[in-house]
């Protein structure tokens, strides 16, 4: 009986040890939520798609708006099917033009043919959203080519009216957008000249992040030196092969691989958002239609962008007739389908798992594949790296390795590699790029090896580590 008494205590503390401390960053749960939406769109749309400009300086008539069949249930169907899972429009782009019936400008929607005047643009897409089941969001360029007063401290009010609108009449947002791009050349109401700003101070961006968290507990910020997450830096698709979630605050300032790879002693979670354009473009241009990114291309976008801890915010340049091209609909669907069948199985599912330092009971290895995304495996205290490996039934084929940390405690792998073995012979399995950060999700690609096991060495971490799931395909 006492021996029963002491196996069954001895059970209990085993069971209960303590979980590690957070290693501070860590993320709020709005931006855990936001990272796991992982792929969404981005929408440019306006009267640079009319004028064959990318950057409209302000004084193009609202009269050239004009598609001829605009439906933006064909945008939101075609963006779900392609594996998206929201939506961020251009409301205004730098030109100044609104696609929505603002009291702010007449350089608005309601100037233009569509809809003799009463069409919006940001309605008829929130609403095919939500009808789709796709989160929402919205872009406002700070900038403003059109505006009299740009520059001039009554913009100012003319701005944050906007954003008012934006934040108020269009339901729940999941992020809203502030460019980066701010002051220079433009039309002005007439002046044609050049006009310099101090973008941290200018816009009163404490101000606008109040106005738009109010209405919107869950929405990202993009942009600004109030941001909640960052830019990464290009506009080419990749996020850095190191990419951290911790950052310091962003500025206008901010080093441009800082943004790419974030910094390990960064006191901010501020996880990296990658936005680039199906097209060379952001907006439609006829001659851009032979140019539309490859089912292939748009694949490793998705690995060095989702695959390297970063969120994807793929562009699509609806055309002229209102709609988003067959051929950038066509690639996108197969692009998702590709990504679908090549993550589908999880070879690990049934693997036996064994690590060489495990935390106690409720942070086993076994924790890595059981589906749970809220149970992790950890190390202890004093053990900031470790091994885990698999060993499988029979042998299996992989090119594909997924790692997650529980990031809720803090992002802590700074770097590890990969081995397998068959028949008894261990060998270095060689990726693609090298291995440093986790992160919230980083998958590991490398020509396809045939294994009996795999072992994964985490070689060097923040803290002990915290592994959430590890999956092989």
């Amino acid at each position: 009986m006492k021996n029963i008494i002491l196996i069954t205590i001895t059970l209990a503390l085993f069971s209960c040890t303590k979980a590690p401390e957070p290693l501070y960053p860590v993320p709020t749960a709005e931006q855990l939520e936001w990272q796991k939406m992982e792929t969404y769109a981005f929408i440019h749309f306006g009267l640079n798609t009319f004028n064959d400009m990318e950057w409209g300086y302000g004084d193009t008539p609202a009269s050239t708006f004009n598609p001829t069949d605009l439906d933006c249930h064909q945008w939101a169907a075609t963006l779900k099917n392609a594996g998206m899972k929201g939506v961020i429009l251009t409301a205004k782009h730098h030109d100044g033009f609104c696609l929505w019936t603002t009291k702010s400008t007449d350089y608005n929607i309601s100037k233009s043919p569509y809809k003799n005047g009463a069409g919006d643009i940001v309605r008829e897409l929130s609403d095919a959203c939500r009808k789709n089941g796709l989160k929402f969001g919205i872009y406002c360029s700070p900038w403003d080519r059109n505006n009299a007063r740009y520059a001039y401290p009554e913009y100012v009010d003319t701005y944050h009216q906007q954003i008012d609108e934006l934040t108020s009449n269009y339901g729940q947002l999941f992020e809203f957008w502030f460019d980066g791009a701010n002051g220079g050349d433009g039309y002005y109401g007439g002046a044609n000249e050049t006009r310099s700003i101090d973008p941290d101070n200018y816009y009163d961006y404490q101000r606008a992040k109040d106005t738009v968290l109010a209405r919107n507990p869950n929405a990202m910020i993009f942009g600004g030196p109030y941001g909640t997450v960052r830019w990464v830096g290009n506009e080419k698709g990749f996020a850095g092969t190191t990419n951290w979630c911790n950052a310091p605050q962003i500025t206008s300032q901010t080093d441009l691989e800082i943004n790419t790879s974030g910094d390990e002693n960064g006191t901010e979670w501020l996880p990296a958002e990658v936005d680039v354009s199906i097209r060379p473009g952001w907006f439609y241009h006829q001659n851009e239609d032979s140019k539309v990114k490859s089912v292939d291309e748009l694949c490793d976008i998705y690995y060095q962008s989702v695959g390297r801890n970063a969120n994807l915010l793929l562009n699509f340049p609806v055309a002229l007739d209102g709609k988003i091209h067959p051929i950038d609909s066509a690639n996108a669907v197969e692009f998702c389908k590709k990504i679908s069948n090549e993550l589908n199985y999880n070879l690990l599912s049934d693997a036996k798992v064994k690590a060489d330092n495990e935390r106690g009971r409720s942070f086993s290895a076994s924790k890595v594949n059981d589906n749970n995304p809220d149970t992790y495996w950890a190390t202890d205290d004093d053990y900031p790296y470790g091994t885990i490996s698999f060993s499988m039934d029979k042998p299996v084929v992989m090119s594909r390795v997924m790692i997650q940390e529980y990031v809720q405690l803090g992002q802590r792998v700074k770097s590890f590699y990969l081995e397998g073995e068959k028949n008894g012979r261990w060998f270095r399995i060689n990726p693609e790029e090298p291995l440093t950060t986790v992160g919230y999700k980083r998958i590991v690609r490398f020509e396809p090896v045939e294994v009996d096991k795999l072992i994964i060495y985490f070689e060097e971490s923040r803290g002990p580590l915290c592994i959430s799931n590890i999956e092989a395909y």
